[in-house]
């Protein structure tokens, strides 16, 4: 054996094992440090591994779980109680996470309040959101003004907008803003349209579709009562008859003569309105626009659209009013026509009577004899 290498093997091998020992000896720095305790000077108060670990300057927080709050450096006033709850928040101020994983990717959003496994998990800058509920808003991201109650209602949203989503995968599919999804499953259907109500367990709605509300029941109910209307300003009531709420009020008189040129007809909608294409019968808004413009509806670009037909209703009875009339005036002139005509008819009678009565008189001849 050559001596240098036997030297040389024996130097090294107590390096080697001291080293070794040193390692096993020093504290597993990359492990996170459990942790119990509050910090006065900022209002903080942890419980767990890792919770609250790398706070700097952020005050007014409570950290309870596991990786609580892990990454918070600046941000203040935030609540996380669970495992991961808050983990990755670093400035985001004024946020409430209550379970795994709730508010987990939170970095500078502010003001959410996610309760449940997984609520809200995703978000990193969205704020003013609010998830109750397991994996509700899940993967939201930047998305803010959210509302999110139930088993995973608003799952899918990432960067829509004040969303109502009330029901277990309510708005499950969504990405648009400006949805309400009211019951189990409500709008589950639902993906980048915005401006859509779905109200009831299984409406679902259509995807892309916006500006669109759906009613569970509304086509099957049966009812004898008043019927609903809805104003430019989008607002839902039936109309009412009472002197109460109206002014300026007189005849209609001549107004109503614009229906005599109204030109009916019958049609079929779009299969998009009205997929079993039935027939029917009405009046078309553009013609009747140019006739009489206050007998139409308009959308929000100030484009015909529909016909006021209760209005159309009021102008036909006025018509038929006057036509009455005019027809009882006729009737009593031919009242009197035909009292006039019998007061003839008797005297003409009469005289023929008188006449026949002359005829047959029998002749009286006197006899001189």
């Amino acid at each position: 054996m050559n001596p240098l290498t036997e030297s040389k093997n024996t130097t090294i091998l107590p390096v080697l094992i001291t080293l070794t020992l040193a390692c096993l000896a020093l504290p597993p720095q990359a492990q996170a440090v459990c942790q119990e305790g509050c910090d006065p000077s900022n209002d903080n108060t942890f419980l767990g591994e890792g919770a609250l670990l790398n706070n700097t300057i952020g005050f007014q927080n409570t950290a309870i779980g596991s990786q609580a709050l892990y990454s918070n450096t600046f941000g203040g006033g935030n609540t996380a109680t669970g495992s991961g709850a808050l983990e990755l928040n670093t400035t985001g101020v004024n946020n409430t996470a209550n379970g795994d994983g709730a508010l987990q990717s939170n970095t500078t959003g502010n003001t959410n309040t996610a309760s449940g496994l997984f609520a809200l998990n995703f978000n990193t800058m969205g704020f003013q959101n609010t998830a109750n509920g397991v994996s509700a808003l899940e993967r939201n991201t930047t998305g803010v003004r959210n509302t999110a109650n139930g088993h995973q209602a608003l799952l899918n949203n990432g960067t829509g907008n004040n969303n109502t989503a009330d029901g277990s995968q309510a708005l499950y599919h969504n990405t648009g803003s400006n949805n309400v999804g009211v019951g189990f499953n409500a709008g589950n259907n639902l993906t980048i349209g915005s401006g859509n109500v779905c109200i009831g367990s299984g409406v679902l709605g259509v995807a892309g579709e916006s500006n669109t509300t759906r009613i569970r029941n509304v086509y099957a109910s049966v009812a004898s009562g008043r019927a609903v209307y809805v104003n430019s300003d989008n607002k839902v009531g039936t109309i009412v008859s009472s002197r109460r709420f109206k002014d300026q009020i007189k005849p209609m008189d001549k107004a109503s003569e614009a229906i005599l040129a109204l030109k009916p007809v019958t049609f079929r909608y779009k299969k998009e309105i009205e997929s079993r294409g039935s027939i029917m019968f009405g009046l078309i808004a553009e013609e009747v626009e140019q006739v009489a413009p206050d007998l139409v509806t308009r959308n929000d670009k100030g484009e015909a659209e529909a016909v006021r037909y209760e209005a159309v209703n009021a102008m036909l009875l006025n018509e038929f009013l006057k036509e009455h009339d005019q027809v009882q005036d006729l009737k009593a002139i031919v009242a009197e026509q035909q009292k006039q005509i019998e007061a003839l008819t008797a005297g003409v009678q009469k005289v023929s009577a008188q006449l026949q009565l002359n005829k047959t008189a029998p002749q009286t001849v006197l006899n001189n004899q």
